[in-house]
């Protein structure tokens, strides 16, 4: 069972819910921002040079995104816990999770400890796809 008492928990279902409404948006914009430049081109590339910053920025955008929707997974994932009662607890250890840590990071899944020792073994970070 989670140490959490229930103003603990509403405040950061508060918390998530006002962080997915803003990742939406965002996701929104980029989708909107990438459908008024067809084929992902900016209108008005002159030159070589200028068509390689297009691209770059077209790989940041899809990165922002990408990063936006694992956030948004991380926050449904974290809401189904809660419905399940087990917000709060690691994942892995199932060790009550600080609430310092979920202050900060409401969709955390995993303790300190355990969170390190998934960073140490998987690969995490953004992913900015190569750019032709």
């Amino acid at each position: 069972m989670t140490a959490l008492d229930d103003a603990d928990l509403r405040r950061l279902r508060s918390r998530l819910e006002a962080r997915e409404a803003q990742l939406r948006e965002e996701v929104r914009a980029l989708d909107a921002e990438s459908s008024d430049t067809p084929g992902g081109a900016a209108q008005g590339v002159e030159d070589i040079g200028e068509q390689g910053e297009e691209r770059i920025r077209g790989a940041v955008r899809h990165a922002e995104k990408e990063r936006d929707i694992d956030e948004l997974r991380a926050i449904a994932a974290a809401q189904e816990r809660m419905a399940q009662g087990s917000y709060g607890l690691c994942v892995d250890c199932g060790a009550a999770i600080a609430l310092n840590r979920l202050e900060v990071q409401p969709a955390a899944m995993r303790c300190v400890p355990c969170q390190e020792r998934f960073e140490r073994s998987h690969r995490v970070g953004a992913r900015i796809p190569p750019v032709i």
